[in-house]
């Protein structure tokens, strides 16, 4: 039968966009793949896919195949299956940062719809914020078919190929950026007499809180910044101690630096 979509490489990303699949499709319509067998196996238990035992064996039996490697395989990967996709019509996905569509077509030889997905690992809770883009000349039918996958993953949206690390700076990275924020207001909680558990559980919903208000309510960040700060209170003095510390500047050199590595990840592979 043949399979909706396949995923080579089950690791953190390609992992949490399959388990997304899986939960928007049923496990029947996902078909895994890894250089590992017994990973691809665990997570099938898990998930209720099937396993493939060749990388040309997962792409021969679906309609999307997801190139979930690291950009430095990526090339053998897209030489081993671009003539099975040519024979199939089946369209290839990368999650590779920095590598282009143009690069990628070449590799599968050309012939082959080539489109690019940056997701973060939230997607493996249905909360992920994905870009998407495709080759020049790519069909909507293709673009709406993997948006159709990822539904469950969370938010997706389409943008330029040429924004798409500036997205991966952001987004895809973003999580590793959130979590010692996360894991630093747990520690100053403990700091001040609270139990870990719970001080990570406010931590927590805090940051999830005032993200959901920014995406629902419109508003600048700044203004709902403004609207918890009291003349004289507790908030502003917590806020001019981040300002103290280079909390934004930091943030922003991070988005720099992960900018520039995705660049250069792009250029090397």
């Amino acid at each position: 039968m043949q399979k909706k979509v396949a995923f080579i490489g089950t690791g953190n990303m390609g992992g949490a966009l399959a388990k997304a699949a899986c939960r928007g499709l049923g496990g029947d319509q996902v078909v895994v793949a890894d250089y590992q067998p017994e990973k691809a196996a665990a997570f099938a238990k898990e998930t209720g896919c099937t396993v493939a035992e060749s990388n040309a064996e997962a792409a021969r039996g679906a309609d999307y195949v997801f190139l979930c490697v690291k950009p430095q395989v990526l090339e053998p990967v897209a030489r081993e299956i671009g003539g099975i996709l040519r024979e199939t019509g089946g369209g290839a996905v990368s999650i590779a940062a920095g590598v282009p569509t143009s690069r990628i077509s070449a590799w599968l030889g050309g012939e082959v719809p080539v489109l690019r997905v940056m997701p973060n690992t939230c997607a493996a809770i249905g909360q992920g914020m994905l870009a998407l883009t495709a080759a020049q000349g790519v069909a909507e039918t293709y673009l709406a078919g993997v948006e159709e996958i990822l539904q469950a993953a969370g938010r997706v949206e389409r943008i330029a190929e040429g924004l798409m690390d500036q997205f991966t700076a952001i987004a895809g990275c973003g999580p590793a950026y959130v979590y010692p924020l996360v894991e630093a207001l747990a520690d100053g909680g403990v700091l001040i007499g609270l139990p870990r558990a719970q001080a990570q559980v406010y931590a927590a919903q805090t940051v999830l809180g005032a993200a959901a208000m920014v995406l629902e309510s419109g508003q600048h960040p700044g203004a709902l910044k403004d609207a918890v700060c009291s003349p004289g209170g507790a908030t502003i003095a917590g806020v001019a101690e981040l300002e103290r510390s280079g909390f934004r500047a930091a943030a922003i050199d991070a988005v720099l630096a992960a900018y520039e590595k995705s660049v250069d990840i792009g250029n090397d592979a």
